[in-house]
This record gives C-alpha cells, structure tokens and sequence, in this order.
C-alpha cells in the first residue's frame, strides 16, 4: 500500500508563504493497492493528483468520501480525469442518508448555478455513484475491502479502514471526541492499523473554545493509536491559522510524546 498525501489543511486553502512546507491545500490522500487506486476526498489537493493519474496512465479509480461539507470536495469539478471518456470513477458515501441526499445530488449542486459556471453534464468520465450507511463493508476487486464508521461530526462523516494484504490504513476525519474520553468503538476500528491518519484541527490546550464544530486534537489521536496499539499517526485536516513555525512545534511535541506520530506534509508518500 503506497499511501501519499495531496492535501492536509482543513476548513480552507492557505495559498501562504507561511505554510508552504505543510502544504495549503484541503483533504485528498491516494492509496495505491497493487493496480488500484483510491482517493480519500476531494478537497483542492485532488487537482494535482488528478494530472498525475492522467500522466500515469490510469484508466480507473475509487472515491471515497468522508462527508460533504465544502473542504472535501472543493477540488472534484478540477479533478481531470472526469473530463476523460475513458476513465471510470466509482464514488462511495455513507453519511448522506443523514440528510436524505445522495452522491449525484451532493456533486452536481456544486456544480449547478450560480456557485459553478460548468454542470456536471460536462464530464465525459463513465461515473458509478454508490451510497451506502455507514457501518457497512465495502469490497473491491484484487483482495481489497474497507471497513467503515459513522463519526461523530455535523451532519455525520464516515470512517474507513482500508485492508490489503495483511496492511491496513485508517482514514479517520472529520470527528469530535468527548474531553477526557476515549470511544472503544473507534479503538476497535483502529485496532492494530498500520497508519492511522487522523483529525488533529485542534489540540488539548484550545479544544474548549470549539466543542461543537466536528473536530479533534492530535493528542487524542495518540491516545486512540496507542490504545489501539496502531503502528502510525499522521496529524492531519491542519487548522488554517497554523503557520509552518505552528506544526514544526505541533511535530516536535507529538513525536516526543509518542515515536510513531508524525505531521502530514502535502505531497508526503508513506509506503505500508
């Protein structure tokens, strides 16, 4: 499993000298498993990743959406292999049953006027659109299945747990977590995972101010990986108004406190 992050900020893109190491982008990771690939989001990271599946060659490709809301799929109408008659694109959800909506129904208001000047109808890619509850199992094709997990967020977001060949990534935003509690539910669902990758908006010292707003802190991240016993953290869905100089220390206090936490870096490749 080759698992590489193209955008790690949340809420907002920060086009920023500021934080040009981190990276400014929203919410877009791909895992590679053997000949498939799989996108977390479609947050305005999914533009490059879109070039660069396009320059690979790939004809074929998997979307699974954590929820909705607009900094995971602000980059979908930018993503070019859409725009590609060969390509296919199965796209999965499990939150939208929340609120009565669906996947085409979610992709094509943003697209429809007067927030886009382009519809939908524009995209030449053969789309496959499933809804699901989250909760259920997912299998694809050459031995890789997703386990899923309703978080707790405005208006839900899913959880997935990506299995292939004795490897496993968890991809765990946006979610809200109880000050001083941990939910054994969630530290089954992480059980052993090779790389968790987590909701670290906020951390222990200002979470107080936000309770409410559907996030987390990376402190809480590494108590769930270590009670879990996960191999690996990335710190991720970075808060807009942390700097470079912010998450350099958020990266030292997070390694010091626990060796197998890290801070995703825009562009960063993790291989499993």
């Amino acid at each position: 499993m080759h698992v590489k992050f193209w955008g790690v900020r949340g809420t907002i893109p920060c086009p920023l000298e500021t934080h040009l190491k981190y990276g400014g982008n929203t919410s877009c990771v791909s895992v590679q498993c053997g000949d498939n690939w799989f996108i977390f989001d479609a947050g305005s990271g999914i533009r490059q990743l879109g070039d660069h599946l396009l320059a690979q060659g790939v004809q074929k490709g998997s979307m699974l959406f954590s929820h909705f809301h607009r900094d995971h799929i602000q980059g979908f109408p930018f993503f070019a292999p859409a725009y590609e008659p060969g390509f296919e694109l199965h796209l999965y959800a499990g939150n939208l049953y929340l609120s009565k909506s669906t996947i085409q129904r979610a992709l094509a208001g943003q697209m429809s006027a007067p927030f886009f000047p382009v519809s939908i109808a524009s995209f030449k890619a053969t789309l496959h659109h499933h809804d699901f509850q989250a909760g259920e199992r997912l299998d694809f094709q050459g031995g890789v299945c997703a386990k899923t997990f309703m978080l707790n967020h405005p208006q839900g977001a899913t959880a997935y747990r990506l299995e292939y060949q004795g490897r496993s990534v968890c991809y765990v935003t946006d979610v809200e977590h109880q000050p001083g509690l941990l939910d054994d539910a969630l530290v089954t669902f992480l059980e052993n995972a090779d790389l968790v990758i987590y909701d670290s908006t906020y951390c222990d010292q200002n979470f107080h101010n936000y309770l409410g707003w559907g996030h987390s802190t990376w402190q809480q991240g590494v108590r769930l990986c270590q009670a879990a016993r996960a191999k690996q953290l990335a710190i991720f869905h970075h808060d807009p108004e942390n700097t470079d100089t912010v998450m350099d220390a958020i990266a030292a206090k997070a390694s010091a406190l626990w060796s197998g936490a890290f801070v995703a870096r825009e562009g960063q490749m993790v291989s499993l």
